[in-house]
């Protein structure tokens, strides 16, 4: 399970599908590779790279004009000391991003049907999908830079559902994480909204004959500290337990967080920097009409019968009372795979491990020599 001999070790540079890593010996490529990847992927991943390679053909002019300003520009953004430092997005960010617009805009594959037709395992079947809106898994290794996906990802729905008529995205935004530990990782790249103005992410005025830092009015909600809520413009960051609605479950010992379940014969919960609760955020959520999902550390919706998916699935419903739909829903995670070991089957691109720790973006895996052993 070797990688091919010609995989980069830069993290910047292009990988070509024929040279990506699958888990099984080089020999076995023309046979086993598309069997032995997420069912989806294969398919999306030699096509993105050809629309890549087309530049970005078929894409609206908003869609075309940000991949251009985020991948294909250089960038400066500025250190604590205020001297300047090139940036680059890895390309495994850049994939990933591109993957979720090509397959929602170009080849508008918005449903279970419509993902079918990139399956190369010949295995997968419209009942191994339990939603009936857009719904893409993007699998990537720890330390690969999720949030920055997701933060691109984000603005291009923004921009688009401004700019292009029709458009069937949103200017609304429900980003989820699992826990509070995760939230709080969140809230340090969202808070003010840092992470857009900090990362090239919205290009100067002007560019492409948009004003685009004037037009990104968004506002930021952190758990059920809601400010005004305007139509559209809002970006609600939280932990699944406010999604629910209603009364949140009582603690118990199949949660993520367990500080609940541990302290609660001591009193009330002791308040982080993103646990104060004032108002209902499930019912806020529920009463907009239109809005994108993403879902941080997205391997917690495992199951159509767990909460998690309920509750955006009960979104969606009362969305549909309103003759409005869910736009999208991104999930980012490093393992998503069931319980029973079986993988997404909404998984579209995947950046596994194996890649990663090849360019260097998580830490390589040391194995104590025999001395060491001894020692033990």
């Amino acid at each position: 399970m070797s990688l091919h001999p010609n995989f980069p070790t830069s993290p910047y540079a292009p990988l070509i599908p024929e040279q990506r890593w699958f888990p099984a010996d080089e020999v076995l490529r023309d046979t086993a590779y598309e069997k032995l990847l997420p069912p989806l992927v294969a398919k999306v991943r030699e096509e993105v790279f050809a629309w890549r390679a087309k530049g970005y053909a078929g894409a609206s002019a908003t869609s075309a004009a940000l991949l251009r300003h985020w991948f294909e520009r250089e960038h400066l953004i500025e250190n604590a000391d205020g001297s300047l430092s090139p940036f680059r997005y890895y390309f495994a960010q850049r994939e990933a991003v591109e993957t979720v617009i090509w397959l929602f805009e170009v080849r508008r594959a918005r449903d279970k049907y419509d993902l079918l037709r990139f399956d190369a395992s010949g295995a997968v079947s419209s009942g191994m999908f339990d939603e009936d809106w857009p719904r893409y898994v993007l699998k990537m290794a720890t330390g690969a830079g999720k949030t920055k996906v997701l933060s691109l990802l984000i603005a291009w729905s923004f921009f688009h559902k401004l700019y292009e008529t029709d458009s069937a995205l949103s200017r609304n935004f429900l980003v989820i994480a699992p826990n509070i530990i995760v939230l709080d990782r969140l809230r340090a790249d969202f808070d003010g909204l840092r992470i857009f103005f900090n990362d090239p992410i919205l290009p100067s005025n002007g560019h492409e004959g948009r004003n685009w830092r004037d037009d990104f009015q968004l506002t930021l909600h952190i758990q059920d500290d809601v400010r005004v809520v305007r139509d559209t413009g809002n970006l609600f960051l939280t932990n699944i337990h406010r999604v629910f609605l209603g009364d949140v479950a009582d603690p118990s010992l199949e949660d993520d967080d367990l500080r609940d379940y541990f302290l609660s014969p001591f009193g009330p919960k002791p308040a982080g920097k993103t646990t104060d609760s004032h108002t209902d955020l499930g019912e806020i959520v529920r009463e907009v009409e239109e809005l994108a999902v993403f879902n941080d550390e997205a391997h917690h919706i495992h199951d159509p019968k767990m909460a998690w998916f309920k509750s955006i699935q009960d979104i969606h419903h009362k969305m549909l009372q309103k003759d409005c739909r869910l736009a999208l829903q991104v999930d980012v995670t490093a393992t998503p795979r069931h319980n029973n070991g079986a993988i997404f089957v909404q998984t579209v691109s995947d950046y596994p491990l194996v890649e990663a720790i090849h360019q260097n973006l998580v830490k390589h895996p040391v194995l104590p020599d025999a001395a060491s052993r001894a020692k033990l």
